[in-house]
């Protein structure tokens, strides 16, 4: 039961809770997700299971898109109306001036991440430091957003929005960030995941609908990446887990290696030129 879970998380579960239901269900022992949703967040939930748990980063790497609710007038320690309100104002700005500043943050920008959030700092986790009533510095990462738009118009001092972002980007900051702009305050009441580079929610099954047909097999992963077949003396190294190098092929690119009967046995990535290490034996 090698391969990947499309989950469509339903608010009020933790990340863990989807993967202890579908270890549970499936009786697997081996089995991760791809990138945490918060409890109060909703959508596409992608699971690694046995031995594509080794693959995880790469779906970490890709871009996300979510579809959310704003809402402005108070600020929250943990950015979202989960928290506690810290700062109160009233919001003073028409729906022109929020289009604009919503479109004027399209592009690449410098984000602080929220104190709530699972990013360590000295081996400890924000959110475990935030709990304790700790707030620290954070770094700022570069981040882009690709398309931010509304999909309701600004009613009782919110808005919906639909935003497509690159990895690393967390949208509670973006809440913040848009509402600062607005000379106010602001934080998510809504955040659904709708999709993880080319995978969509439209695709992922309830925890309660899924099942063993749902898994996106490592065959199916990786029908369109590059491959080369070898003979049996080197697939026997293959599985071995030998290093490749330009006498078996020179590219820069990650490929499968397959037999002579044209089956999956390794998938390997490029470490250096020349150089090429099995990430995963099939």
């Amino acid at each position: 039961m090698d391969g990947f879970l499309l989950v469509n998380k339903p608010v009020g579960l933790t990340s863990h809770d989807v993967v202890y239901r579908i270890k549970k269900k499936f009786h697997i022992d081996k089995i991760g997700h791809t990138g945490t949703l918060d409890p109060f967040a909703s959508g596409l939930l992608i699971l690694c299971l046995g031995k594509a748990t080794k693959l995880a980063y790469m779906f970490s790497n890709l871009d996300k898109a979510y579809e959310g609710t704003v809402v402005f007038g108070n600020h929250y320690d943990t950015y979202d109306t989960t928290g506690k309100i810290v700062f109160s104002n009233t919001p003073n700005f028409i729906q022109k001036e929020l289009e604009n500043t919503i479109s004027n943050m399209i592009g690449t920008y410098d984000q602080v991440p929220p104190m709530y959030s699972a990013i360590k700092v000295d081996g400890k986790k924000l959110y475990e430091l935030a709990r304790d009533g700790i707030e620290i510095e954070r770094e700022t990462r570069e981040v882009t957003i690709d398309i931010f738009e509304m999909t309701t118009p600004l009613i009782d001092n919110q808005v919906s929005f639909y935003i497509h972002v690159s990895k690393g980007t967390y949208i509670r900051s973006i809440a913040v960030d848009l509402a600062e702009k607005l000379n106010t305050y602001g934080a998510l009441s809504v955040l659904k995941r709708v999709s993880v580079g080319k995978y969509n929610v439209l695709h992922a099954k309830n925890i309660e609908e899924i099942n063993k047909s749902d898994i996106i097999s490592l065959d199916n992963y990786f029908i369109d990446t590059p491959s080369i077949v070898l003979n049996d003396y080197m697939i026997k190294l293959v599985k071995n887990g030998v290093y490749l190098d330009q006498r078996q092929i020179d590219t820069n690119e990650a490929f499968i290696v397959k037999n002579e009967a044209m089956e999956n046995i390794a998938y390997y990535e490029v470490i250096a030129p020349n150089q090429y290490k099995p990430v995963i034996i099939f």
